[in-house]
């Protein structure tokens, strides 16, 4: 598995120090690799921010920005972070609902507590299947779990990406994304589409017929080495 990626926003020293130590041995222990970027306030968290984190743990009573505001800020560019708040006052954590965190911990925090939510955040990202893209669209920028994205679209010089949820433009090409995602169970299927094969359906013809309905076109040349690719993906998915 890949090193999961934490950000630990605390303005506590002593409290910082508890959480790391605790990633440490949660490391030691249960063999799980963490890649940890460390913030002494949410300002700086913010100012520096990117969606590239799969867990934050957020501090909530700091001073300048505290953890709420900065969940809701992030939650506006990525839905799926798994947010653990850190207080010392749990009136506050009860209102993490609204930015949809997956649980608090109490101050001073205990090694079985976050052993255990800990072992709860990294069982939530396998069963995503981990993985996302970033993109940058004109406005902002954003992380998409590769398992919504059912392909992507090339309409000129624009990448279209079809989602799940909906539809988002971005500046790229499809060679760029085709390199990009050649080991996450995409394929281009002709020279406009590149497919996420695990959205897939069925082929009927020259078409492959995506989960949300789409019928996309498969270049005769193609045809082959799709649906090669396509078994290849089933196959591996299946074991």
């Amino acid at each position: 598995m890949r090193s999961i990626r934490v950000g630990v926003v605390e303005d506590d020293a002593a409290s910082r120090a508890i959480v790391l130590e605790y990633l440490k041995r949660y490391t030691q222990e249960c063999d799980v690799q963490f890649a940890t970027a460390v913030f002494e306030s949410g300002t700086s968290f913010i100012n520096q921010y990117s969606p590239v984190y799969d867990v934050l743990l957020l501090d909530i009573e700091m001073p300048g920005l505290n953890g709420m505001e900065i969940a809701r800020e992030v939650r506006e560019s990525d839905e799926s972070v798994i947010i653990v708040f850190i207080t010392a006052a749990p009136q506050y954590a009860i209102s993490g609902y609204q930015v949809q965190a997956l649980s608090y911990l109490l101050k001073p925090v205990p090694w079985f507590a976050f052993k255990q939510e800990m072992k709860r955040s990294i069982d939530m990202i396998q069963q995503r299947g981990g993985e996302s893209m970033l993109v940058e669209t004109r406005a902002q920028q954003l992380r998409l779990e590769l398992s919504n994205v059912v392909f992507l679209e090339s309409i000129r010089h624009t990448i279209v990406i079809h989602t799940l949820d909906g539809k988002l433009s971005i500046t790229s090409t499809l060679k760029e994304l085709e390199t990009q995602l050649a080991q996450q169970g995409f394929f281009r299927s002709n020279a406009c589409y590149l497919v996420n094969l695990r959205h897939v359906q069925a082929i009927e013809d020259q078409e492959c017929i995506m989960s949300n309905g789409e019928h996309l076109r498969v270049s005769r040349p193609r045809k082959k080495m799709f649906l090669a690719a396509l078994a290849d993906f089933l196959g591996a998915a299946s074991r």
